[in-house]
């Protein structure tokens, strides 16, 4: 299990000790991924007024899962590992929303599909939410949403000054429908996305901050993921298709990544593959179109597995921002002056925990620009 802290903690802060400011401000933040809704939370915490905006219809960005008539898939970020004590605290407010996953003893494969060690040494607990992985970004959002704060199907395109308080910001964001709205009397705007759309967004809003340069020096790499089911391989004296191991790191030049997604806790029994396409394949293949991806995807599959029963359903998803190559450094960006920051994984690295860390203090350090 997770580091424990007094439940009364838990309780009074679940993300986030920030002490509660005499000044209350107003903060938009872009973006309810982990890091997203991490500041926020915190934010919201230590009195201030926040809202939310995200893109997409849903909260968790690379947490999301698809689901299928054959059951779920995590299409992006596979588990988590747990070594900050205040991620920990976080995790202790939802209990039962997470389960340990057996498939810590991760192989490693080379090329040809043959294991090149065992396995690696044992170490930290790899954890999984359930009934997905989104369910737990749904579990630590669901106050955001209940409370108002959180906007989705609203992708912002604009950080404008206020025309009313030019010391303040305002948000222009878009619908799906092409419809645009404008929000106002921001104190500070707080863009929890990945690096590059961040580093966008300030460019095309024509603001002059230091974090557009700061942003520039981080480089992340896109995966082509593909989800695969093989409903036939459920009926008696068959329960699994292929290996024996339940997750690999691959060398393979096409999949960097697979996972028996029905080994994880309550997740069904029908035998499902996530697969990952490596960082350089991807990149060479970012553009093509899904069919020839997944054709390609499925030969590299059979190789690596040894599973070469045609699937009963296939997924494709292709993630142009998925993995942090070459981090910030530090964990977060805070322009005071201009009331611009930023946070994210690839601030930190590629980890949830890292995301987690980065919105969290992000907020922190933006409460105490508040107090000083």
């Amino acid at each position: 299990m997770p580091p424990r802290t007094p439940a009364s903690s838990a309780r009074s802060r679940p993300l986030g000790s920030s002490t509660t400011s005499p000044l209350p401000r107003h903060f938009a933040v872009v973006g309810a991924g982990l890091a997203g809704i991490a500041c926020a939370r915190t934010l919201i915490n230590a009195g201030h007024r926040v809202t939310v905006f995200e893109k997409s219809d849903e909260v968790g960005g690379r947490m999301a899962s698809h689901h299928s008539p054959f059951g779920s898939f995590d299409a992006g970020a596979q588990y988590f590992t747990i070594r900050d004590e205040r991620f920990a605290l976080a995790l202790d407010t939802v209990p039962g929303v997470f389960r340990p996953w057996s498939a810590n003893a991760i192989r490693v494969l080379d090329a040809t599909g043959h294991v090149a060690s065992a396995s690696q040494p044992p170490g930290e607990a790899h954890w999984v939410a359930n009934p997905d992985m989104q369910a737990l970004a749904v579990a630590w959002a669901e106050p955001l949403r209940q409370g108002g704060h959180l906007h989705t199907n609203a992708h912002v395109v604009a950080i404008e000054r206020d025309p009313l308080k030019p010391k303040h910001w305002q948000v222009r964001a878009q619908a799906p429908d092409g419809a645009q709205q404008v929000v106002a009397g921001f104190d500070a705007v707080l863009l929890a996305q990945p690096a590059d759309p961040a580093r966008s967004l300030l460019t095309q809003s024509g603001i002059q901050t230091p974090l557009v340069a700061d942003i520039a020096g981080v480089i992340t790499a896109p995966c082509w993921t593909m989800m695969l089911a093989f409903p036939q391989s459920v009926r008696p004296g068959l329960t699994t298709l292929g290996p024996q191991w339940n997750a690999a790191r691959s060398t393979h030049h096409r999949i960097a990544w697979l996972a028996r997604e029905s080994s994880k806790p309550q997740r069904g029994i029908v035998e499902r593959w996530t697969v990952q396409a490596s960082p350089a394949w991807s990149h060479e293949h970012i553009n093509d179109d899904s069919s020839r991806v997944q054709a390609k995807l499925l030969k590299a599959f059979a190789e690596v597995t040894g599973i070469r029963a045609e699937p009963g359903y296939v997924e494709m998803r292709r993630w142009r921002y998925a993995q942090t190559t070459q981090p910030l450094g530090k964990s977060h960006l805070f322009d005071s002056q201009n009331g611009i920051g930023a946070c994210g994984d690839w601030c930190l690295g590629h980890r949830l925990e890292d995301a987690f860390i980065s919105g969290l203090e992000l907020a922190l350090a933006v409460n105490a620009s508040v107090n000083a």
